[in-house]
């Protein structure tokens, strides 16, 4: 299992419980939650559960989700990773979250460029897949940046916070 991904100014680390109390003050801001399909946190515990939750599916190869540290600071900044690993079809889900002090800084286009090469590169991925609420517009920058193709609109795709969303789907080939 990847534990540990670098890129020029970040080190995505695989989560771990000691990262709760500061993911936990990301994940109860609702500006960055907004977009998530989590209500903000309103205690730490969420956070340690949360982790503890997608660590259960990193041992099953089901999902790997990294803490993201700034390499210069070690500050955690935020968290991303794969969401689904479906090694039957060649293909993975990310997903990304920022501290909102850190936004528009590339972070997020950084951390998922990293993610990108490992797919493709380390866990022979041939699709890389991203579903974005069609209001968030800062994470649908990210995607086109990273030259991801729009596929369309998956309607009511998902409940979320006690409704259903549209998402479009992004997706980048290995190919391409």
């Amino acid at each position: 299992m990847i534990k540990d991904l670098y890129t020029s100014r970040l080190h995505l680390k695989k989560m771990s419980v000691t990262d709760a109390p500061k993911l936990f003050k990301i994940w109860s801001d609702p500006d960055v939650t907004k977009f998530m399909n989590i209500s903000p946190f309103t205690h730490e515990k969420q956070a340690k559960e949360m982790i503890e939750f997608l660590d259960q599916l990193a041992q099953e190869q089901k999902a790997i989700r990294f803490s993201i540290f700034h390499q210069d600071t070690n500050e955690l900044i935020g968290s991303c990773g794969f969401n689904t690993l479906d090694f039957e079809n060649n293909k993975t889900e990310i997903g990304y979250d920022i501290a909102k002090v850190y936004w528009g800084n590339g972070y997020a286009s950084e951390a998922i460029a990293a993610l990108i090469k490992t797919a493709f590169d380390t866990l022979n991925m041939n699709r890389v897949e991203a579903k974005v609420e069609q209001g968030n517009i800062n994470s649908i920058r990210v995607l086109q940046k990273l030259n991801f193709t729009f596929e369309g609109t998956l309607k009511q795709s998902e409940e979320s916070k006690g409704k259903f969303v549209d998402l479009h789907l992004y997706s980048k080939l290995k190919s391409s």
